[in-house]
């Protein structure tokens, strides 16, 4: 599934292959498939979903904590990234005049398909409308003066996702790659996850209602590193794509 900006308008739709077929409706309710098919190379792709709120995990992989030098967590730290910080695919990101590091952060994300409240394990995957591609931009100069994430992890353009929805993907074995300017960064499965997906939906929803179109992003794996204006990162998901992204002055 894919949101794209065509002729002024945002539109939703389904890729296949190189090619982007329309639906009527949204994804997120009820919707048909159209006979409307447009190249993926004629439109602008943009986020996949318009989330009231981004609900990101801390030190959730196991090798990420080692690098950290810290000990893995008894249970979900987790904090909030505000909407306005989503942008999509080849969106630049600012890095802000505030800070002097800035670092990508490559993460699966989950988005929420149906309101979720009290959500037991065993049945948070009806939940998931699907999974995508979320980079945790973090102003890492920032993040220990704050003593909580909010403004380190909060500013606008801090949250790429995309390119697409991927509503088939084992997001228990799921690989993810980082890039920075061409050159891995990151490399890891989400076997590697100390609280899988199903945990976290039960975890977050005993606290919070997570609305539709509401994102996951469920940490980072090792190999966090930081980015300079004019650098070009991407997160890859095999099964889902390339998350690709320019970094600006801001």
């Amino acid at each position: 599934m894919v949101r794209f900006a065509l002729e002024g308008k945002v539109r939703p739709g389904v890729v296949e292959q190189d090619v982007i077929r329309e639906i009527r409706g949204s994804f997120l309710g009820r919707y048909r498939l159209t006979d409307v098919r447009h190249r993926l190379d004629e439109v602008k792709v943009l986020a996949p979903c318009q989330p009231s709120k981004i609900v990101a995990l801390a030190l959730n992989y196991r090798a990420h904590v080692e690098e950290m030098k810290g000990r893995p967590p008894d249970e979900p730290s987790f904090f909030i990234k505000p909407s306005t910080a989503v942008i999509g695919p080849e969106d630049s990101i600012v890095y802000p005049k505030a800070s002097k590091r800035v670092d990508y952060e490559g993460e699966l994300g989950v988005i929420i398909g149906k309101r979720a409240k009290g959500v037991p394990q065993s049945e948070a995957t009806s939940y998931i409308l699907g999974y995508t591609c979320v980079n945790d931009v973090t102003a890492r100069d920032i993040q220990p003066k704050a003593g909580q994430f909010t403004r380190s992890k909060g500013f606008d353009t801090f949250a790429p996702m995309g390119p697409f929805i991927e509503t088939e993907l084992d997001a228990g074995n799921a690989w993810l790659e980082t890039y920075l300017n061409g050159q891995l960064r990151q490399s890891s499965s989400t076997s590697d996850l100390i609280f899988g997906v199903p945990k976290l939906i039960e975890y977050i929803t005993e606290v919070m209602t997570l609305l539709p179109g509401d994102v996951i992003a469920t940490g980072t794996p090792s190999g966090v590193g930081p980015m300079q204006p004019g650098d070009v990162v991407e997160v890859r998901i095999r099964g889902i794509g390339s998350l690709r992204n320019r970094v600006v002055a801001g």
